[in-house]
């Protein structure tokens, strides 16, 4: 009996440790195959505060933008249908938002001085337009290959956080905004 007794304190510590030790063994042998979030998360990155032109030649910053999330895109005045496509699924993304998309606003980058095709400014009303070529702010959307095939996002405190891959899903990307939206505090 005295033998017998020795072991139930051993039984007790190998039921509270077994789990442990099976979970850390399962998670190492079989690591999660997918993340959660489709974007890439990108270590956040304050931007600059710059002023920069509109291409209706007001005035930009980036602060006008602070408290919101915004997704941005990279590209050229002449907008080839890449161009047009990350636009068009920036603004449905946004729209699909539903009582939170006050919350999201649009940016275009311009990455030249070509003027802007006005009937592509009134398709895309709402997304602000601006002149970045050679600035600060444009520098710091970086790509493995090209700034242009992505779509991007910044947080509310003005941080670059997230790029979307190169000919993103409207769907996929619509889930990670309502999820950040969802648990965001801020914006």
């Amino acid at each position: 009996m005295h033998g017998r007794g020795r072991w139930v304190p051993a039984a007790i510590l190998l039921a509270c440790v077994a789990p442990l030790v099976a979970a850390y063994l399962v998670y190492g042998l079989w690591p999660p195959e997918r993340q959660m979030n489709y974007g890439e998360l990108i270590n956040p990155l304050p931007l600059p505060r710059e002023k920069l032109p509109r291409v209706d030649g007001r005035a930009f910053e980036l602060g006008e933008l602070k408290g919101r999330w915004v997704m941005v895109q990279v590209d050229e005045a002449r907008c080839a249908e890449a161009c047009r496509t990350k636009l068009y699924h920036m603004r449905q993304v946004r729209l699909t938002q539903g009582r939170d998309l006050h919350r999201i606003e649009r940016l275009w980058l311009v990455a030249d001085d070509a003027p802007v095709a006005p009937p592509l400014i009134e398709s895309y009303a709402g997304t602000h337009i601006v002149r970045a070529r050679d600035s600060m702010l444009l520098a710091q959307f970086s790509a493995r290959h090209d700034a242009r095939d992505h779509i991007y996002l910044i947080d509310p405190l003005g941080n670059l956080m997230l790029r979307f891959p190169r000919n993103a899903d409207p769907s996929r990307m619509k889930k990670d905004l309502e999820r950040l939206l969802k648990v965001s505090w801020v914006g």
